[in-house]
């Protein structure tokens, strides 16, 4: 349901914030290569993610990313957004055209009540609460995921 891109992005922040207090720039070729994504294409996430104030980015030899005052405050549902775009929780989820309350598609109603627990979950959860204590951990399940 939620595309490589997101979680590319979520997995991404998650990593950088995991390591704030070893490393203050991450490059590129670091995440992608601990997250086992394409860096071509991790580099236009990243890039949305600096341009939407997620994260900084500096450039040079020791340039990279980097976690700035907004990062660990940011939402899930900012990231999906920005990823997505809005109409994620307004789309039907077996991609009728007009699927609304007076023209529902076969799993409108049961899918309605999941969409909004969604959307509550991802407006409600910051970039701060899935961190947890165990910051090893959360990278190992970050890397093999």
């Amino acid at each position: 349901m939620l595309s490589k891109s997101f979680g590319y992005a979520l997995r991404s922040v998650l990593y950088m914030a995991a390591l704030q207090n070893e490393k203050k720039v991450i490059q590129l070729q670091e995440i992608a290569e601990q997250l086992d994504v394409p860096k071509h294409f991790l580099g236009k996430v990243m890039k949305r993610l600096v341009k939407k104030g997620i994260i900084d980015s500096s450039k040079g030899h020791a340039g990279g990313y980097a976690l700035n005052n907004k990062t660990l405050s940011v939402s899930v549902i900012d990231i999906l957004d920005l990823i997505e775009g809005e109409e994620l929780f307004s789309t039907c989820v077996i991609g009728f055209k007009k699927c609304n309350p007076g023209n529902p598609c076969p799993l409108h109603d049961q899918f309605s009540d999941t969409k909004k627990q969604m959307l509550n979950l991802f407006s409600e959860t910051r970039i701060i609460d899935l961190l947890g204590e165990d910051k090893p951990a959360l990278i190992r399940s970050l890397i093999t995921a």
